[in-house]
């Protein structure tokens, strides 16, 4: 289960994600984004309740990263040592702004 927290002002969208994100919450995560990455200049993901990331989660931050590589920023905040090993082991370190 992944339960998504949206809150913004202006260009800065902040989402608070809790649970799972995995190959049955990703594609929730994916649209919850594309509708509201419109306008948005400055994204932060916080991950402080995020308890697990598969290889579909990657792919939902992998196509989200690029889309704000276009318009503006994104970055991680909050991530855990478990994710962020995730993130090393599969190189997601180099291409993702992690706080």
């Amino acid at each position: 289960m992944l339960n998504i927290v949206k809150s913004g002002e202006g260009e800065k969208l902040v989402c608070a994600l809790e649970g799972r994100l995995d190959t049955t919450t990703a594609p929730q995560l994916e649209a919850e984004l594309k509708g509201a990455l419109d306008d948005v200049k400055d994204l932060v993901l916080d991950f402080e309740k995020l308890e697990y990331i598969s290889s579909a989660g990657l792919r939902v931050l992998l196509a989200t990263q690029k889309v704000m590589n276009q318009q503006g920023t994104m970055v991680l905040k909050n991530v855990s040592d478990v994710i962020n090993e995730i993130f090393e082991v599969t190189g997601f370190t180099d291409i993702l702004t992690i706080e």
